[in-house]
């Protein structure tokens, strides 16, 4: 006795394999047609506003997101969109404010290094006004 496998959710064909399993022991399936690998009856965790808080927390304090998927309870892949959507409503220009005319002091930095052989240097430089 089989039972029948769920279609595509994609395509809608009934030309579906099992594929077996996900990380939490989940039936896996794969659609020969349209290449889709589903899972019938996903669940949609909802993240609530107080983890979204702690991530915040810990992304600035830059811990990778494979440890604050651990730490908040979430998958692995949730955290890269959580940033992006985050990164997306940041503007793009920073508002500075204009100085006052000036003598300016400089401070001055160097580094040098060879890019695929000694004869090929590359030199950095970094000036930064003193009083910012």
């Amino acid at each position: 006795m089989s039972t029948a496998l769920p279609p595509c959710p994609q395509c809608n064909s009934e030309n579906v394999v099992k594929n077996g399993f996900i990380h939490n022991g989940k039936q896996n399936h794969l659609c020969n047609d349209c290449g889709r690998q589903f899972v019938e009856d996903p669940q949609n965790k909802i993240i609530s506003d107080d983890t979204k808080g702690l991530i915040d927390k810990l992304l600035l304090e830059k811990i990778p997101l494979a440890g604050i998927a651990r730490v908040a309870d979430v998958s692995e892949v949730w955290p890269q969109g959580y940033v992006n959507k985050k990164y997306a409503q940041v503007p793009r220009h920073a508002k500075v404010r204009a100085q006052k005319k000036g003598r300016l002091t400089l401070e001055c930095d160097e580094t040098w290094s060879f890019v695929g052989n000694k004869g090929n240097k590359q030199w950095i430089w970094l000036a930064i006004d003193r009083q910012s």
